[in-house]
């Protein structure tokens, strides 16, 4: 360890021109493209048509895109990141010393910007496409927060409004969350709400419900579709999420090759996918055109294990059941669970894109 430190700095940043210009988009290149989208009503295949009342228009391009293995981040969004990215990868040698360990630990550590996760990087992409198409405002969901703190700062920058549900135990879990959004200008309110019809019809069935992000996305997407001038977002899960996410993983691949690194085995946590499926994306090239590969693991939490313990099929996005359905690993729609700290892990399902993956042994 001692010969490493002289060779291998603590913390390795990427220059601002070495930060990747184009998102990684993993379909272009997966042997089997996960199954399409569902439309709730005809069971058929979506089109963006039928995704643009929910998504902007470009962000419901990038869902279905599945041929582009690349494609460019728009210089405003390059510009906003240069803010914070690239992100440092840093080498764990005091986790290293502590475990005892012959193994070489990095981490790639997201928090060092204002909204403290990795969250921005789709929140400011997902807002700079709303901004473009001339949109007032948008709704969304948020666990633990660190999604809608996100979104707030990133509708901040852009001039947007943004109304915030916020899964009922988080919100009272987590009161300073509410207020830095609020900060922000959004609007935050509890899920489930009095404040729409899907609120009131959960809030029926269990008065003293905790809420759930399936809950609080189908009162978001009630919201959105509602009021002119505004679309829905997801901080998760969707293609389009691990596609802005992507950008993680292909700076630490590169962050690796300058220090002449081969990463033997890749670690990350899995909620709905945006973190694990970012990480994944600078390796799962390697891996699925036959290269020599690093080894993929998936951490998830217990008390809502979709991979471990989910059925893979097609399923709801939502409580309220008016999504369009996905084909993924699933606890079931209606699946609350226990009101535990960790509000963004509570999803019952997982990224179409990883749940293909997983079943196809990747």
């Amino acid at each position: 360890m001692e010969n490493d430190m002289k060779h291998i700095p603590y913390k390795t940043y990427l220059s601002e021109d070495e930060l990747p210009k184009a998102f990684y988009n993993v379909r272009a290149d997966m042997k089997t493209d996960h199954r399409p989208l569902l439309h709730p009503e005809t069971l058929k295949p979506v089109t963006v048509e039928d995704l643009a009342p929910i998504f902007s228009t470009e962000l419901a391009k990038q869902e279905l895109n599945d041929t582009d293995r690349f494609i460019p981040i728009p210089e405003e969004i390059l510009s906003f990141y240069k803010m914070y990215r690239p992100s440092p990868l840093v080498r764990a040698y005091c986790l290293e010393k502590e475990l005892d360990t012959p193994a070489e630990i990095y981490y790639k550590y997201e928090g060092g910007n204002t909204s403290g996760s990795h969250k921005l990087n789709s929140a400011i992409a997902q807002a700079y496409y709303a901004k473009q198409q001339g949109l007032k405002g948008i709704t969304t969901e948020t666990g633990a927060g660190q999604w809608g703190t996100a979104l707030s700062m990133a509708c901040a920058y852009f001039g947007l409004d943004l109304k915030v549900f916020m899964v009922r135990c988080s919100a009272q879990q987590k009161p300073y969350r509410k207020v830095l959004m609020e900060t922000y200008g959004a609007t935050v309110t509890p899920s489930p709400s009095h404040t729409t019809k899907m609120g009131r019809a959960f809030l029926e069935k269990d008065p003293d419900s905790s809420g759930s992000l399936g809950m609080a996305i189908s009162e978001a997407l009630e919201v959105s579709m509602g009021e002119p001038g505004y679309r829905y977002t997801l901080g998760s899960v969707l293609n389009q999420v691990l596609l802005h996410q992507s950008i993680i993983g292909l700076e630490t691949r590169a962050a690796l090759d300058r220090l002449g690194v081969e990463a033997d085995i890749v670690i990350g946590c899995a909620g709905g996918g945006s973190n694990l499926g970012g990480l994944l994306a600078g390796f799962m090239q390697d891996k699925l055109s036959g290269k020599k590969a690093p080894y993929m693991i998936a951490v998830e939490p217990a008390s809502c294990p979709s991979l471990t313990m989910g059925t893979f099929a097609y399923d709801y996005c939502d409580a309220g059941k008016v999504t369009p359905l996905a084909k993924m690993y699933t606890l079931g729609a209606t699946f609350v669970p226990p009101s535990g700290h960790a509000g963004g892990l509570r999803y019952h399902g997982m990224s179409p894109i990883l749940s293909q993956l997983y079943h196809d042994g990747f």
